[in-house]
């Protein structure tokens, strides 16, 4: 049975990992006025959803995966040498093909930087919330690797499966632009509650096919078979807004 309390810790915006600081590229879109309404926002998550959504859904399914296989053939050694913690060595076996194609996967240096602060972030909480978890552990050694990654790697420490671990990547997407747009147009939070209700059948159709990348992908071991669906404008935007010199959100 799955820890649904430590799922719901992940799921929680209020958990110290740094979402509340990104706008998902809201912020960049409402200061051109690409984004002035509801419906500019359920078109803009609509599309989010279905491409920087499933990536980040596969990757973070990915890391689950990885990280309950290194719960299965255990990385602890024996015979600790200097340096090394309590619980063994850390080793980062497995995951640096998977940083890499998140990196590849994020055009925009920015949402590059991005990622890796909010992933380092929630590294810091998810090491100090299940210490004897390898997956955490074993990411730590890669020093700041993509947000991606630690959510799945946390969400395996915290019980779930591969689809729960997507589930929460795309949950986080929508709630951070979400909010965003709450508090940067003042919209109706009842209505960009229930607007975010209405995508919750893409949401779950974007999971499982990314659950299905994932698991093909972790069988032949071959990073190159996760998703690469974008769109330009996000990425371009995300460039603007690093370089702007007033900004609300980190991204």
């Amino acid at each position: 049975m799955t820890g649904l309390s430590g799922l719901l810790l992940l799921a929680d915006s209020r958990l110290p990992a740094g979402g509340h600081v990104h706008s998902g590229g809201v912020e960049a879109l409402v200061d051109r006025r690409l984004l002035r309404s509801l419906p500019d926002l359920v078109s803009f998550l609509d599309a989010r959803i279905r491409t920087a959504g499933l990536c980040a859904a596969a990757a973070t399914s990915v890391a689950n995966l990885v990280a309950a296989n290194l719960v299965a053939v255990s990385i602890r050694d024996d015979r600790p040498g200097p340096g090394d913690g309590p619980t063994g060595p850390i080793r980062t076996d497995g995951w640096h093909g998977w940083d890499r194609a998140v990196d590849v996967r994020t055009p925009s240096s920015a949402l590059r930087e991005a990622s890796r602060a909010q992933g380092s972030a929630l590294l810091r909480t998810a090491t100090l919330a299940w210490p004897g978890h390898p997956g955490p552990r074993s990411l730590a050694g890669l020093g700041r690797p993509h947000y991606p990654l630690v959510l799945g790697a946390a969400s395996a420490a915290a019980g779930a499966d591969p689809g729960q671990s997507a589930a929460l990547a795309v949950h986080h997407l929508v709630g951070a632009s979400a909010g965003a747009a709450v508090r940067l147009l003042g919209l109706d939070p009842l209505r960009v509650a229930a607007a975010q209700a209405g995508l919750a059948p893409l949401c779950d159709r974007v999971v499982a096919e990314a659950v299905g990348v994932a698991t093909r992908a972790v069988a032949a071991g071959d990073p190159d078979l996760l998703p690469a669906d974008a769109t330009s404008l996000p990425e371009i935007l995300a460039e603007l807004h690093h370089a702007a010199e007033v900004n609300l959100f980190a991204s």
